[in-house]
């Protein structure tokens, strides 16, 4: 649009903005929709995007011109579209999204290169002549021409090193005209997996499903599967048949997990089913593997990605296949900055595309069950595990009529098998989804428990490093013998507990055997956790106690015995999704047991056998359990028959927050259909010094609640000091 003689485009920046800002174009230059601009903003100059024509609303004296471009392949539209959706859907900045997909700046600028060297024109590859003589080609500089005949041209360090010479042979043969330098692109090379290489056999319902996944890929079109497998049915190997078409013709794939510790031994899965690494992708990847890594997607030169949530949104070229495993794990929901559930927004990105997703999980969702169910999904199934090996028998233990020894948490019943499964020479997994120690300290004298100062929550005991420390907020402090509050001095008393007491007991009661905690305490990047999973699968582990870390994804052939320890854990609060996620939870972990030749069996300890989950877990009948989980939810017009946005209004000052809390409550909106609950204190009522109140806002299924939100925080004013966030389909309630 032309704003006197001048044209001008809309440029998104990556920063919390309500929307992108027009600029001018210097006389001369052309800038297309996706490129990368320099622009300046106040005082200095920031990356942005050109996003389309301007609005043409801003007075020519006050339009500036965009400074220049980046050297980077412009942002394609579907991902531009991406953005948007994304920023519509969760309510948050346009801008705040674009930095999502603009996470490694350095990779927007022009690449390094170097120098490389080749047979200059006038080579002298043959064999020696009276000219050689005159150049004196001794016999290193002809190992030098050798190397580089019929090959490409090499840096020098690679050069001398392949010759046997030492760098300077390779200067001098430059400088006296043997060999040319010439500049180069310097780009990692990254290697490529063969969608063409042979995979294992599979089992006739195995190779039904991935005929199945096949038939989508190749269709080159929008298309949403469920894979629903048992626990060892083989989903892996399934996929990997879709992977294998994508790649074959010639489109890029995305696999999301859900923990980077998953990845160990998907990734040798993977090689072992391709001849190569697929790239990754997680916080663990140094600014240098980030930019080779996100300019070698951008310019196609990845077939496969495998990583965390933030993959959903690298710049791929050529996207044709995402995949997402362990579909129904919360993980995938960020809820931090920008709230969104990568696992749904992934099917957003799919379908902007055209390329199908395959969402896989042996305890799938309920949202994906119903859109299974109303046809939005398709659905393959694998019904048993591979090989015909039965699955783990599974038994609760009432703890209320076999409990454990006074001071102890194993029941009669968990220690004898776990003595029975040592002598078989067979592995144990103790499994508590609780970190540290305890989760709760006392003083003996006053009933005072050691609390966060900058949260409403307990500390939590960590014996081994000798701190109290907060899950919420990270704050540690060392433990002290006086109470502060009655100064009782050597009156603490660790209370319930965590795998650190859990290990404790272990080796008390077992001496003998190797013991090893799987939790991210212990293991503290992905390295560590590999090295684990490589040592539980060599049998150099007896015991492995472990946390939700532990419960997924891992295959440990020599694993016989699994037992719960507190399987009531996850039912207590007003979470919606408690019973699913426990039923979720226990399943997987159940699952770990008796995956290869031998049988497997699974002890669950509870207070509560009569409770539906563990009814649904003993009698194995899952689809009764689904079923009567959503006529719940049905009846209570919750998700996914009825739609929700949570509010979360903090402050560093109370008065403030409730003030901000009674205007939202005067304007909130109405109608049939539509239920606003709140404000009330949160659960978590102060989290890292901030005080918090929640609102939630619940519609039928037929009401969008983007609008509502829209015209709802239109008329609110907020305090620099308060902060709103916005969590559409909230998956946490604290």
């Amino acid at each position: 649009m032309e704003n006197a003689s001048v044209r001008t485009l809309r440029v998104l920046l990556p920063l919390p903005l309500a929307d992108a800002y027009d600029y001018s174009v210097p006389e001369g230059q052309a800038f297309e929709p996706g490129a990368f601009v320099v622009v300046p903003l106040g005082k200095r100059e920031v990356v942005g995007v050109v996003w389309g024509e301007g609005t043409g609303g801003v007075a020519r004296h006050k339009l500036r011109d965009i400074a220049g471009r980046l050297p980077a392949l412009p942002m394609a539209d579907a991902m531009r579209r991406f953005v948007d959706w994304v920023a519509a859907y969760t309510l948050a900045p346009p801008g705040a999204v674009l930095r999502m997909a603009m996470s490694v700046p350095t990779a927007l600028l022009a690449p390094r290169t170097e120098i490389v060297y080749r047979v200059a024109a006038n080579d002298h590859r043959g064999a020696p002549t009276a000219d050689d003589t005159a150049l004196k080609i001794t016999s290193a500089r002809r190992r030098v021409l050798e190397q580089l005949k019929d090959g490409p041209a090499l840096p020098i360090a690679e050069l001398a090193q392949l010759a046997g010479v030492g760098q300077s042979v390779v200067k001098t043969m430059a400088s006296i005209g043997l060999i040319e330098g010439v500049e180069r692109v310097m780009r990692k090379r990254f290697p490529q997996p063969d969608g063409r290489r042979e995979g294992p056999a599979l089992s006739a319902e195995q190779a039904v499903a991935a005929q199945g996944l096949v038939d989508k890929v190749l269709a080159h079109g929008f298309s949403a599967t469920l894979l629903d497998g048992v626990p060892g049915a083989g989903k892996t190997e399934v996929y990997f048949e879709a992977i294998a078409a994508a790649l074959a013709s010639g489109r890029q794939v995305l696999v999301l997990l859900p923990e980077i510790a998953l990845t160990a031994q998907w990734l040798k899965r993977f090689e072992d089913r391709f001849g190569a690494p697929p790239a990754a992708w997680h916080s663990g990847l140094t600014s240098l593997e980030r930019r080779e890594t996100w300019r070698a997607i951008a310019e196609g030169r990845v077939g496969v990605v495998v990583g965390a949530r933030s993959a959903l949104f690298l710049p791929f070229a050529n996207l044709g296949l995402i995949v997402v495993d362990e579909e129904h794990d919360s993980s995938f929901k960020q809820e931090d900055g920008v709230t969104y559930n990568a696992r749904d927004m992934a099917v957003v990105r799919a379908r902007l595309v055209s390329a199908p997703i395959v969402l896989a999980s042996a305890t799938p969702s309920l949202e994906s069950v119903v859109n299974v169910s109303s046809g939005r999904y398709g659905a393959v199934h694998l019904p048993a595990r591979h090989g015909g090996r039965d699955l783990a028998t599974l038994r609760a233990i009432d703890l209320r009529r076999e409990q454990p020894a006074r001071g102890r948490w194993l029941s009669p019943p968990v220690v004898e098998a776990m003595k029975q499964t040592l002598a078989a020479g067979e592995q144990t997994l103790l499994f508590l989804n609780r970190r540290g120690y305890a989760p709760l300290t006392l003083c003996r004298a006053c009933g005072h428990g050691i609390e966060c100062p900058q949260c409403s929550a307990w500390l939590v005991e960590h014996r081994f490093r000798r701190s109290l420390i907060c899950h919420h907020c990270g704050y540690a402090e060392q433990p002290e013998q006086a109470c502060k509050y009655c100064g009782a001095v050597d009156q603490f008393v660790a209370c319930g507990p965590g795998v650190e007491r859990l290990a404790e007991e272990a080796m008390a009661l077992f001496p003998d055997a190797r013991l090893e905690l799987f939790t991210s305490d212990s293991l503290m990047n992905r390295d560590e956790a590999t090295a684990a999973v490589e040592r539980m699968i060599a049998g150099e582990i007896d015991i492995l106690i472990g946390t939700q870390m532990a419960a997924k994804g891992h295959h440990f052939p020599k694993l016989t015995l699994v037992a719960v320890v507190d399987a009531d854990l996850g039912l207590n609060g007003g979470d919606l999704r408690a019973a699913e996620r426990t039923f979720q939870l226990l399943y997987q972990v159940a699952g770990r047991a008796g995956r290869q030749d031998r049988p497997g069996r699974a002890l669950v300890q509870t207070h509560m056998p009569e409770h539906a989950v563990m009814q649904a877990l003993v009698s194995g009948d899952r689809q009764r359990f689904i079923a009567a989980e959503l006529a719940d939810r049905r009846a209570a017009g919750m998700p996914p028959f009825g739609r929700l946005a949570a509010l979360i209004v903090s402050g560093p000052e109370p008065a403030a927050v409730d003030n901000v809390c009674a205007a939202l409550a005067r304007r909130a909106p109405q109608g049939e259909g539509i239920t606003t609950l709140g404000p009330s204190t949160a659960p978590l009522a102060l989290l890292r010094g901030r005080h918090r109140r929640r609102f939630l806002l619940k519609t039928r299924r037929d009401i969008a609640l983007q609008p509502l939100l829209h015209g709802w925080l239109a008329r609110i004013g907020l305090p620099g000091s308060v902060r709103l966030q916005i969590d559409v389909d909230p998956y946490s309630f604290l």
